[in-house]
């Protein structure tokens, strides 16, 4: 069975890269679609793990 951090962690992962794809019709500013993949693919899921372990 898949852990539920894991199950967080790809799910974030992927929004992260559709919301980067997305960004790009939206700016050019590459620092603004990098941010964007990760701190939705990376940052967020790990936050939402920690606290869930606490």
């Amino acid at each position: 069975m898949i852990s539920r951090e894991l199950q967080i962690t790809v799910l974030f992962a992927f929004l992260g890269a559709v919301l980067w794809l997305v960004s790009g019709r939206f700016t050019d500013a590459a620092w603004v679609r990098w941010a964007i993949l990760i701190g939705v693919g990376v940052i967020v899921p790990t936050v939402i793990t920690e606290r869930m372990e606490s």
